[in-house]
């Protein structure tokens, strides 16, 4: 037989509700689910709505938005590293443009070396 309860705000009062039902030789419904529902919602700092499918329902709509949370953390996390790795080519790139750069000129210079020493060369040979 179930017992009829309405405005439990706390698993202290659900135990009360539970001893009295039981006294009857009844008992409340979905005791253990409430009792672990009632247990999260004053672990996460959020007052009871007074009923089983009140509770259930606020209960899940946290859940939901931790989940929501975690999820929008994961995709920024992504994006970070993302952008990260993008940085890291952008750098590679300019680095290597610029030994490139560095590669030409030393190159030039030392081109024009050679041919300013092969012409005194010959004007000397």
């Amino acid at each position: 037989m179930a017992y009829r309860v309405d405005g439990i705000e706390s698993e202290d009062e659900l135990k009360k509700a539970q001893a009295a039902a039981q006294a009857q030789g009844a008992s409340v419904p979905n005791y253990n689910e409430w009792q672990q529902i009632l247990k999260d919602l004053n672990e996460a700092g959020v007052e009871s709505t007074g009923s089983y499918a009140g509770d259930k329902a606020k209960l899940k709509e946290i859940e939901t938005a931790v989940e929501n949370f975690i999820k929008e953390a994961q995709t920024e996390q992504i994006a970070q590293e993302r952008q990260k790795e993008t940085q890291q080519v952008k750098e590679t790139s300019e680095s290597d443009k610029d030994q490139q750069i560095k590669a030409t000129v030393a190159n030039a210079t030392s081109s024009m070396i050679m041919a300013d020493y092969m012409k005194y060369y010959h004007l000397l040979s």
